[in-house]
């Protein structure tokens, strides 16, 4: 039988749990040929809290995760696997509807199987600032300088920012951790 990719609705902030004990009931219940693959996508994102620099892992879609199952020859799924998903806590209902669950589409699961796949290890920088905004920089030379972000760079975790010094306007490159909003 064929097996199609899902999206579940679940609780925001409790998907790792879910997904823990769907996987629990799935194995209790001898379904593992039915479900064969779990997702809950994710990336580590690196932020400064308190003047700190830690990673922490964010989930990409919150409130979701993505499911596949062998469907029947309608493209149906498979009424055991139905009421055991939608009998966990914590889960909701399927993208598609209360009765026709809609799978996702063979690009979308390409996309999401190859952003998992070669996924980088290194964090990603989680960049708040936008383009035009005000801020002051609090650590480094230009300590207490007011300016306006003229780039951001999430790639290298850096902001291109525009400082008055000495009655001139200049560009300055700093990292993001070191600028607050004003």
């Amino acid at each position: 039988m064929p097996k199609q990719w899902f999206v579940l609705r679940v609780q925001s902030n409790r998907e790792d749990k879910v997904k823990d004990s769907l996987l629990e009931r799935i194995k209790a219940r001898g379904l593992e040929k039915l479900v064969s693959n779990i997702l809950v996508p994710s990336e580590k994102v690196s932020e400064v809290k308190g003047g700190r620099k830690k990673v922490v892992e964010r989930k990409i879609y919150p409130g979701y995760m993505m499911a596949e199952v062998e469907v029947d020859e309608h493209g149906q799924i498979p009424k055991e696997v139905w009421f055991l998903i939608r009998e966990t806590s914590g889960a909701g209902d399927f993208i598609g509807g209360q009765n026709k669950p809609v799978p996702m589409a063979s690009y979308e699961v390409e996309k999401l199987l190859s952003d998992i796949e070669h996924k980088e290890e290194k964090p990603r920088a989680k960049i708040e600032f936008h383009e035009n905004e005000r801020v002051r920089v609090k650590e480094g030379p230009f300590e207490n300088y007011d300016g306006i972000i003229e780039e951001v760079l999430p790639a290298s975790g850096r902001v291109k920012v525009m400082l008055t010094v000495f009655g001139r306007a200049t560009p300055v490159e700093l990292e993001y951790w070191q600028v607050e909003a004003i």
